[in-house]
């Protein structure tokens, strides 16, 4: 239905059934929310397409405080869905909505807010145009940044529409309406809420409360029908913090959002969000690439040389999807392959989409964000690792390189290059059964697995890789003679003044 079918002045719009004044000319934002939202648990229909992990934890919180017609506010680390969240409760509401033609604030029809509509009405009546709102048109949404002013968010005097018309500098027509009052009759999200200064809270605050504001001097009384939504950082979130403390109490709800709760769950959302489809290519992501990926992330967010105040973003595991997957397609295309299948090594060359999204801690930074991060993707492999070899007996792998077998696996080399030199290790072709690969599969595949295998059983000390990516026999650690000479040191020293203590008693 387009909008030419709908009522186009105000006789008709009382005069249809579906516009009446008895079903929307009281009806607020939030009483229209509440009943669109019944109507869909009614019917079991989901709430919000596309989040996953929040079913049964955050979902439910958000669907008691539209219920309950409530401002709420989602707090979380980056990477969680907020905005996201906020995004989708557009569909919650009607799918047209018809306001005064020409009115800055999105007039009720039947209950216009401004002078300008109330004119308008006053002078045409029922032939007063109309015009209609799409669910998009009516989500305004406001990042919080130190800077926003009263004038961004609620107006400003209009010096120049004052003198065009005539009118008195304290004359609601001469009023430029910020971001608040062009939401009316909708949804207004800020964004990061604690980066708002305070008199700016104080002003919303006030636009909340009580309906009026002062700009300039001038009382400006606004009584908008708008849903307020919010997000923010639990860190800057505190009623001592960033936060004044009457706009905190008048936010209904606080709704804490989380990380994708299992491996299981984040996969999910990496599938859902990366650009992984490709053209020109026949690609093939291995599942246990997928699952590496998604543990980055998650060994990540446990690993003690990352800020946990920060957060690891999911946003980390799509972009290094997004990676992994291009440096396979730049291979193949430069070698004329047919298939482009990731590897591990495709992971090392994604670090800068890795690096770029952890903040660490002094720890952290004094090892440097490469070395942390190698030694994360380190540990997400032993642990997809012990998830398919867990009972596999390596020690004729390892005898095979013990014995000064070495082999080198590059993320640039095609996959043929390497494969007749994998099938001279004794016993590797076998050992990867338990990833569904045989010695008959195609060379990427038989490659790409044979990595995962080798890489590792690195990360639990069985082999040695060196930075060039050449596999070798795993060497006993031997602290360097300087340390050993230190620690002797040290320890005559301990003796020495152990002897001098007991001397005195």
């Amino acid at each position: 239905m387009t909008t030419r079918h709908l009522p186009q002045t105000l006789g008709e719009l009382a005069a249809s059934k579906e516009f009446a004044a008895s079903r929307i000319g009281a009806r607020t934002v939030k009483d229209e929310l509440r009943e669109n939202l019944i109507l869909r648990l009614k019917a079991r229909e989901t709430i919000f397409p596309g989040i996953i992990g929040y079913e049964d934890t955050v979902v439910p919180q958000i669907v008691n405080a539209v219920l309950s017609k409530q401002n709420f506010i989602l707090l979380g680390l980056r990477g969680q869905a907020k905005s996201r969240i906020l995004r989708a409760l557009t569909a919650l509401l009607d799918e047209y909505t018809p306001y005064v033609a020409g009115s800055e604030i999105r007039d009720n029809p039947y209950h216009p807010l401004s002078k300008y509509s109330r004119d308008l009405i006053a002078r045409l009546g029922d032939a007063t145009p109309i015009a209609y709102l799409t669910r998009n048109d009516r989500y305004v949404e406001k990042l919080a940044t130190p800077d926003v002013t009263v004038a961004d968010l609620i107006g400003d005097l209009d010096p120049i529409k004052a003198a065009r018309g005539g009118e008195d500098l304290s004359s609601e027509l001469t009023m430029h309406y910020g971001l608040l009052p062009r939401a009316n009759r909708g949804i207004f999200a800020i964004n990061e809420l604690p980066d708002l200064a305070g008199k700016i809270q104080v002003a919303l605050f006030n636009i909340m409360q009580e309906g009026d504001v002062q700009i300039k001097g001038y009382p400006v009384r606004l009584e908008l029908d708008v849903a307020l939504v919010f997000s923010a950082n639990p860190e800057d979130y505190t009623a001592r913090g960033k936060i004044v403390t009457p706009l905190k109490d008048r936010i209904g709800s606080e709704i804490r959002t989380h990380y994708a709760e299992t491996l299981d769950e984040g996969l999910a959302i990496t599938a859902q969000e990366a650009w992984v489809k490709r053209n020109g290519s026949e690609l093939e992501v291995p599942q246990y690439l997928r699952e590496i990926i998604e543990q980055v992330a998650f060994s990540a967010r446990e690993d003690k040389r990352v800020d946990k105040r920060s957060g690891v973003s999911q946003r980390l595991p799509i972009a290094t999807m997004e990676l992994v997957v291009s440096n396979a397609e730049r291979r193949a295309l430069l070698h004329g392959e047919k298939l482009a299948l990731p590897r591990v090594g495709d992971l090392y060359a994604a670090l800068p989409g890795i690096t770029g999204k952890l903040e660490l801690e002094y720890e952290g930074e004094m090892r440097g964000a490469d070395v942390v991060v190698k030694e994360v993707v380190r540990t997400a492999i032993g642990k997809i690792f012990d998830k398919y070899f867990a009972t596999t007996n390596t020690q004729q792998i390892e005898q095979w390189f013990n014995l000064g077998g070495t082999t080198k696996i590059e993320d640039s080399q095609p996959a043929k290059a390497i494969y007749d030199e994998l099938h001279q290790i004794q016993g590797l072709v076998e050992k990867l059964s338990p990833l569904g690969v045989k010695a008959s599969d195609a060379p990427e595949r038989l490659v790409a697995a044979a990595e995962f295998l080798l890489e590792g059983m690195c990360s639990h000390r069985r082999l040695s890789r060196s930075e060039e990516r050449t596999f070798v026999a795993q060497k006993k650690a031997q602290p360097p003679r300087q340390e050993r000479v230190n620690v002797e040191n040290e320890y005559e020293e301990w003796q020495t003044r152990r002897t001098r203590r007991g001397g005195l008693n």
